[in-house]
């Protein structure tokens, strides 16, 4: 039934594709909100284990039982508290004991648990990781929305990039769960979700205090703990950690981070309340991309940098609140949260593009404080006699944000580009309904609409100040048939978008250049998505699915490295096949593997390219890589993944994982790719029955150097011919203008941190 099924699928997905043809636009449409769902692995070992319903944007209480089981597929029920099942074939909940059985370089890669998600980073300390998910290049974080306690990461208008998040202080210890869903078939979500939005939920309390101390290679030194109270008829969750870190690079990272988090929680997750106050703070060196051309020449290492005072400081401060209560028609759930964010990033991308002299260093500044919140209402009810769920819901959220660019010279200020001062805010409603039809099909359907305004005052060019308004609304359609013979088959439907930078909404001239004149960028984008999928659990202790989509995009965010910005592109569209494996023969094994292939491109013709490419005419080393195409930039092929994980509560136990990035275009034209990626990571230890535990986690098992980043775009180092074409020491450039400001076009890595080993001892009691 299942090879029927996904060649049926394939004949779906192309009428699929064939609805998506229909350019995306940017007017308002129809959403929908579906529901997630939840459901329990078995357990060849008997254990008294609770799991907590998962929370949602929406809201959701928290629970003071013990932590979820080792494993649950689906997502939380967005529409209440009780669990139901999967709405789409792509969806899961990872618990956190599975996310921190991963060995990690990072907090942010444990989001690698999501099938066909890849986490890397190009600049190390306290800047965000790169994504990529089902053929984007996510950058920082744009159109995959990430939520964590119920509190949205992603950051419009952003002092580095359209959507940046970053979970750099997230504690991976207090993770209870990963709720994962990918494209645009959700309503409670907006904005950033086109790829996927993943919700990380925090525990409530600990059975023990925890103590751990990790050293490792290259100066890793993180100290943490964790523990709960009984308090006031409720629970306190307290952790924190410290952390310091060098890397391999000639210039060391110095980084310095400090997290902490305090919860209170009461009741259950379908009555109760909990309230979760958290505070970051980072500073670091960052040994950026470098170009190739200087490691052949032997101007650097591999391990080395051009300007070595690239790097920034980093805080955060949130305060979040979550209730829900139950009555006999259904459920009110709400939440708030309001959080206070800085960040001053320094970065040298081009080197001596610019400015010959002083280098082309810039410093990016973001202070904002945002906040905001959320409240819906589940209604049990009935239609022709079948039982319904309905669900609606209101949010909202509003960011006041202070916005600095400037040319800087090792971290010392040279001039001003541009000072703005933003406001953006923004409301959704939402509606969904779940109608069981028979107990082998049911229906999600829905509609969300947004509302954004956003409002720029730049202080140094006010022909760039202005206001914009726009609303927009999003249909949705989920279908679930079965099971038959434990096998479900899915079917989703849906439209999205995401937020552009506002001020590129309301910039009439180049920032810093007012004598050039910039085309207005919209502030939404509409996105299209429609997927198939088929569930099956056929074999005992074995969850497998397969999942085809299509995604279109009305304008392409892409990463500009002469800038560090994310500029808007080009339509695009993506077809996809995802398979997934989650296998647990016996309960001291897990073993998962799972691979995506996806197909990325832009629609239509580059015309604006095409002229960049005959101003380049007649220098090579500047127009190669500069022709039109229709290749996504740093769009991944194929991305795979596969873990083995052994061990029971106490003893021995260990951990195996390898990854796999494919080879991916860095130009449009193709003629720059990227060499793919392939890392293995694994974990040894032995946990004692008295509460110690020693472990031992090797990153980079196999030391590979490969660019664990790489870009390819224009750039000028002084040993460059074309330097003295441009700034001759006498006289007028001998070039033209396009061909200096283009400059040489090349790759730009950041290779792989070498094999590192870190050693941790810890202790419950």
């Amino acid at each position: 039934m299942a090879s029927r099924f996904i060649a049926s699928a394939a004949l779906l997905l192309s009428g699929v594709s064939a609805w998506a043809q229909t350019p995306p636009t940017v007017a308002p449409v129809a959403t929908t909100q579906l529901p997630a769902i939840e459901v329990t692995a078995k357990h060849t070992k008997p254990r008294a284990v609770h799991a907590k319903p998962a929370a949602t944007p929406a809201g959701a209480a928290s629970a003071q039982a013990s932590p979820p089981p080792p494993y649950v597929t689906g997502a939380p029920n967005i529409a209440g508290g009780a669990a139901m099942p999967p709405t789409m074939a792509s969806q899961m909940t990872v618990t956190g004991q599975d996310l921190n059985a991963r060995p990690a370089a990072r907090p942010g890669e444990i989001l690698e648990a999501v099938p066909g998600l890849a986490v890397v980073m190009h600049a190390d300390g306290g800047k965000a990781n790169q994504y990529y998910l089902r053929g984007y290049n996510l950058d920082h974080g744009t159109d995959l929305a990430i939520f964590v306690d119920d509190m949205p990461i992603n950051l419009p208008s952003h002092a580095h990039g359209q959507g940046y998040a970053d979970l750099n202080w997230l504690i991976p210890e207090t993770v209870a769960s990963l709720n994962i869903r990918k494209g645009p078939y959700f309503a409670d979500v907006g904005d950033f979700a086109t790829a996927g939005s993943l919700f990380v939920n925090l525990r409530d309390s600990v059975d023990k205090t925890i103590a751990e101390a990790t050293v490792g290679s290259f100066g890793y030194l993180r100290y943490f703990g964790m523990g709960a109270t009984r308090l006031g008829g409720g629970t306190l969750l307290y952790a924190g950690e410290a952390n310091t870190y060098n890397g391999p690079w000639d210039t060391p990272d110095d980084m310095h981070k400090l997290s902490g988090l305090l919860r209170y929680s009461q009741g259950t997750a379908t009555d109760g309340f909990s309230a979760t106050a958290m505070a970051y703070s980072n500073t670091w060196n960052s040994t950026d991309q470098i170009p190739l051309r200087a490691i052949a020449s032997g101007l650097i290492g591999l391990d080395g940098e051009l300007d070595p005072t690239d790097g920034g400081n980093t805080n955060r401060f949130s305060l979040s609140a979550r209730m829900a209560q139950t009555d006999g028609g259904g459920q009110w759930k709400a939440n708030g949260y309001v959080v206070k964010y800085g960040l001053d990033l320094y970065n040298n991308f081009t080197w001596f593009l610019t400015d010959p002299v002083n280098g082309d260093q810039f410093h990016q500044r973001d202070d904002r404080i945002y906040g905001g919140g959320g409240v819906s209402r589940t209604i049990q009810g009935s239609l022709f006699g079948r039982p319904t769920e309905t669900v609606f819901g209101v949010q909202s959220r509003y960011d006041d944000i202070t916005l600095a660019l400037t040319n800087t010279v090792q971290r010392q200020f040279l001039s001003n580009v541009l000072v703005d001062h933003v406001s953006e805010g923004n409301a959704g409603v939402y509606v969904e309904n779940t109608v069981h039809w028979t107990d082998w099909l049911r229906t999600t359907a829905g509609w969300r609409g947004d509302y954004y305004a956003a409002s720029v005052d730049s202080i140094l060019q006010q022909a760039n100040s202005g206001t914009d308004k726009v609303a927009i609304g999003s249909p949705k359609l989920r279908v679930v048939v079965g099971p038959f013979d434990k096998t479900e088959f899915f079917l989703g439907l849906g439209m999205g978008y995401h937020s552009n930078d506002a001020r590129g909404v309301t910039a009439t001239e180049v920032p810093g250049d007012p004598a050039q004149p910039q085309s207005a960028a919209p502030l939404l984008v509409r996105s299209r998505g429609a997927e198939v999928g088929v569930r099956t659990r056929v074999i005992a202790g074995l969850d497998s699915s397969v999942s085809l989509f299509v995604l279109d995009q009305a304008s392409e965010l892409f990463f500009d490295g002469d800038s560090g910005d994310t500029t808007p592109g080009r339509p695009s569209r993506r077809t996809g096949i995802e398979f997934t494996n989650d296998y647990r023969p016996v309960s001291w094994m897990h073993i998962d593997a799972d691979l995506a292939l996806t197909r990325a491109r832009f629609l239509g013709f580059d015309s604006a390219q095409e002229q960049t490419y005959q101003s380049l005419a007649g220098f090579p080393q500047a127009q190669i890589g500069n022709a039109p195409g229709n290749f996504v930039f740093n769009a991944p092929w194929m991305v795979a993944s596969a873990g083995v994980t052994l061990g029971e509560d106490t003893g021995w136990f260990g951990a195996l994982r390898w990854r796999y990035i494919s080879s991916r275009p860095l130009t449009e034209d193709g003629a720059f790719r990227s060499a793919p990626l392939s890392v293995f990571n694994g974990q040894i230890g032995y946990r004692f029955a008295d509460g110690w535990r020693i472990q031992l986690d090797g990153l980079n098992l196999f030391n590979t150097r490969s660019a664990q980043a790489e870009y390819a775009y224009g750039s000028l180092l002084k040993n460059d011919s074309l330097f003295a074409m441009c700034f001759p020491a006498s006289g007028a450039p001998t070039v033209p203008a396009a061909v200096c400001q283009n400059g040489v076009m090349d790759y730009a890595l950041h290779p792989m941190e070498p094999l590192a080993v870190r050693l941790t001892l810890a202790k419950t009691f």
